[in-house]
């Protein structure tokens, strides 16, 4: 991959990973309820995710789940209702006090998975990322020698940064009220992600 690519791929790729989505909105709750470090469990998370998928994505896998259109809406539809579910629940949960006792991180870590896997978005980007930039004339695993770090690195600044600014947000003990419509607003911008994610 020239120089030339890579920054190219670089500036799509920290496109794709710094546009809010549902993994952003997950950092930012929980590190809001159970701050900064506890948080990054989140991110690690969504970093196993990624790599899953870039594997994936490299050994042909995810243009094989766009052949298969049934498999890949019914993946599209469990993820909606995952999405929605848990909007649904962060909107009910707005109003109540932030628990002082932080989620176990295996099961922060899972959440992060399962929200990352499930991603429309995360789909797009990796089929976008492999058409676009993967060249057919070079063995793919050379080349994935550079898009494999690059990628990881700026998954984990990406949200790192997300997670930075729930933490602030939370450290910031904002009053009940404007607490209880921020928490709300994230929690509609999950059920949104999981509309957009069925129609689409």
């Amino acid at each position: 991959m020239s120089v030339v690519d890579w920054a190219v791929f670089a500036s799509f790729w920290a496109l794709f990973v710094t546009t809010p989505g549902p993994n952003a909105v997950n950092c930012i709750l929980t590190a809001w309820a159970a701050g900064f470090s506890r948080a990054l469990w989140c991110v690690a998370g969504i970093l196993c995710q990624a790599t899953l998928f870039l594997a994936l994505a490299a050994s042909g896998v995810t243009a094989l789940l766009l052949a298969a259109p049934g498999a890949f809406q019914a993946v599209k539809l469990a993820g909606a209702l995952l999405l929605i579910g848990l909007g649904i629940r962060a909107w009910v949960r707005a109003g109540e006090p932030v628990r002082a006792e932080a989620p176990a991180a295996t099961r922060l870590f899972l959440r992060a998975f399962l929200i990352a896997t499930i991603n429309a978005k995360s789909v797009a980007g990796y089929l976008a990322a492999f058409s676009q930039f993967v060249r057919t004339d070079i063995p793919i695993w050379s080349q994935m020698t550079v898009i494999v770090p690059t990628a990881l690195t700026l998954t984990a600044l990406s949200y790192t940064g997300w997670c930075a600014l729930g933490a602030w947000l939370g450290r910031r003990a904002l009053g009940f009220v404007a607490s209880l419509w921020l928490r709300r607003v994230l929690a509609v911008c999950f059920v949104g992600y999981g509309v957009a994610l069925a129609l689409i």
